[in-house]
């Protein structure tokens, strides 16, 4: 882990909290809804109260910060409070800004849909690449990381669950009684966490290879020199012939797919079936086309998210 590696993580984790602070201002205030979570219940009091969403983010956040300090791990409770400061700082700030210019709401209520979509969208995003940097946006997080501290085998589902709907429910009463906040409080839950969930599993995600050949050393030794990965050999039998063959069990990135299919057309009575994987456990190497191994860009610190 080098330090301007360490130094790029920080940078990246402060751009994404002003970014977050931008999509409240310019997407969640104006179209008066709750997003999911704790940030969705302090919305809703600075709706009621006036106070500030960033001054409630520090409040909520801070003694959070400091349990999963001591409790879970220092380096995600430090990259963590990296982003919420700086989420909530830059949230004080905005408000002192005009920025109605760049509201997206709409009065008469037509495509008011778009102001949750978009705003689900970019936190997604954003909440995908702190994944990535081993940092929380706060709140539920923090909250979900203690709680598996201590009971690991406990599912986080029906907790974030109870509190986002819980979080719609409420803003029903708050927002003069309308059942669109509640609507708009929904989207902006499934597109947020829909984004997140594909960009992260796209991230681990890989192909799986079944290769059936009379040439197993052979094409293992290309795909080991050309594309850095190696392979597992099966005897096989085919049902029909009765014939003796082999198979190849070989996972790549999908950036290699191209180069592992040139390599099975180049042998007779050779074919090969694809699968997708979702995910990849253990020391399984990103490589890119050519068979050169990815570096990760953002380093992960001594703690891992869980």
């Amino acid at each position: 882990m080098t330090t301007s590696k360490k130094i790029l993580t920080y940078a990246v984790i402060v751009v994404l909290a002003l970014v977050a602070a931008l999509n409240y201002e310019i997407f969640v205030f104006p179209n008066k809804f709750a997003p999911a979570g704790l940030n969705g219940i302090c919305t809703m009091i600075q709706h009621v109260t006036g106070i500030s969403v960033g001054y409630m983010s520090l409040l909520i956040n801070v003694p959070l910060a400091i349990a999963v300090y001591f409790m879970v791990s220092k380096p995600l409770a430090v990259r963590s409070m990296v982003y919420v400061v700086t989420f909530s700082v830059a949230l004080l700030i905005l408000d002192e800004v005009d920025l109605s210019r760049f509201y997206y709401s709409t009065p008469n209520g037509t495509s008011t849909i778009l102001g949750p979509l978009v705003a689900g969208l970019i936190y997604g995003y954003c909440y995908s690449m702190l994944v990535q940097a081993s940092a929380y946006s706060g709140g539920t997080d923090f909250i979900a990381a203690i709680i598996h501290k201590f009971k690991p085998e406990q599912n986080m589902f029906f907790l974030i669950f109870a509190l986002n709907a819980s979080v719609a429910l409420m803003s029903y009463f708050v927002y003069d009684y309308q059942i669109e906040p509640v609507i708009l409080c929904i989207l902006y839950s499934f597109m947020s966490t829909t984004v997140s969930d594909k960009l992260n599993k796209s991230g681990r995600s890989a192909v799986c290879f079944e290769i059936i050949t009379d040439y197993p050393q052979e094409i293992s030794d290309e795909i080991i020199y050309h594309l850095n990965h190696s392979c597992t050999l099966i005897p096989a039998k085919g049902m029909y012939s009765g014939r003796e063959t082999n198979m190849l069990i070989c996972v790549v990135n999908k950036t290699q797919v191209a180069a592992i299919s040139r390599i099975v057309r180049k042998y007779p009575n050779t074919f090969a079936i694809m699968d997708p994987v979702s995910e990849v456990m253990g020391n399984f190497k990103r490589m890119d086309s050519d068979g050169r191994e990815e570096k990760p860009l953002l380093d992960n610190g001594d703690g891992k998210a869980v």
